[in-house]
């Protein structure tokens, strides 16, 4: 269905072009001349589209080649003889003597003329397809692509649950009083994965809010107190990010950093100032636990990047001694 602008822009086009052709050309002294101009600039038009819609898409692709070769001759038969029609009925205002053509001469100056219009047709209708190839190969790759960032989204609800079904077991097993309190926070932030975050972007201050509900589930399941700094530095919380961006350099920080040492506290900021997201996780390396099977979630959140921010972000993750920080600058 062709859409109401694209008619719009069809008749300003067309429109601009008349006038261009009227006021270029000096021999229009004749009274009928502007009725004769307005007819042959109609079945020029008439002959651009029939080329579009009836005669090019038989070539393209080179299907029914006979068929399109017919419908050309016949278009091109029926545009040259309304004109020549137009010119025996009055030849001089068709062609003005001062042009010195013979009727013999006007007719191959219509079949050339014609030809122009149906080439044109031809060319309009393979820009306009290559612009549509084009456009539904793009909506086919954003497709993938969402298709893909869901699927990568949907690895960070198990993988997440299960480390923190694993912390409030530790918990329960040990008779905490702080396993109801787990439980309750582990509902508010399943709320938010399963719901609030189930959007492409989401606003900021909800992200962070997110953020410090794991902090706080995290702290409940050690039994000594957690030294950790939170830094939270925004110029505008209702910047837009995508959803569960930053919880895989939390999930590190808790599973390989140690969380008691009061000299080295982890540090955790999160900045944003100009519409740049900055980032950084730093702690203290622990020798004990380590977890030999690795996990998916900075190799998750890598490709998230890649396909959420593409040339607008930079991660750098490093080991420095005893010492594992991460740093993330995303532009929003």
């Amino acid at each position: 269905m062709i859409k109401r602008e694209h008619i719009l822009y069809h008749v300003l086009v067309w429109g601009l072009l008349m006038a261009l052709l009227y006021f270029s050309n000096g021999h229009k002294t004749s009274p009928g001349y502007d009725l004769i101009f307005f007819i042959i600039t109609i079945i020029n038009i008439a002959t651009f589209y029939a080329s579009y819609f009836l005669v090019t898409p038989y070539f393209i692709g080179l299907k029914k080649v006979l068929t399109g070769l017919m419908r050309l001759a016949l278009v091109l038969l029926i545009s040259i003889s309304v004109k020549f029609v137009l010119a025996l009925l009055d030849f001089d205002t068709v062609a003005p003597p001062e042009l010195q053509i013979s009727r013999l001469q006007y007719l191959g100056s219509a079949f050339i003329m014609s030809s122009v219009y149906i080439f044109a047709g031809y060319a309009f209708r393979l820009v306009m397809n290559s612009v549509k190839l084009e456009q539904t190969r793009k909506n086919l790759e954003n497709e993938k692509l969402n298709a893909e960032l869901a699927f990568l989204k949907s690895q960070i609800n198990p993988h997440f649950l299960f480390n923190s079904l694993n912390n409030i077991y530790s918990l329960a097993y040990q008779k905490s009083d702080k396993a109801p309190e787990a439980i309750l926070k582990l509902s508010e932030i399943m709320r938010y994965m399963l719901y609030e975050s189930n959007v492409e972007k989401v606003a900021l201050e909800d992200e962070i809010s997110y953020l410090e509900s794991y902090i706080d589930l995290q702290k409940l399941r050690v039994k000594e107190h957690v030294y950790l700094e939170l830094t939270i530095n925004v110029d505008n919380f209702q910047h837009r990010v995508m959803p569960m961006l930053l919880i895989s350099f939390l999930e590190n920080v808790f599973k390989h950093g140690i969380t008691t040492d009061e000299e080295n506290p982890i540090r955790i900021l999160v900045e944003v100032q100009h519409g740049r997201l900055h980032f950084k996780a730093q702690n203290k390396k622990s020798k004990l636990n380590k977890d030999k099977t690795g996990g998916i979630g900075m190799t998750n959140l890598k490709r998230r990047l890649e396909l959420g921010y593409p040339g607008k972000h930079s991660l750098s993750l490093k080991e420095n001694g005893d010492y594992y920080s991460s740093e993330l600058f995303v532009y929003l």
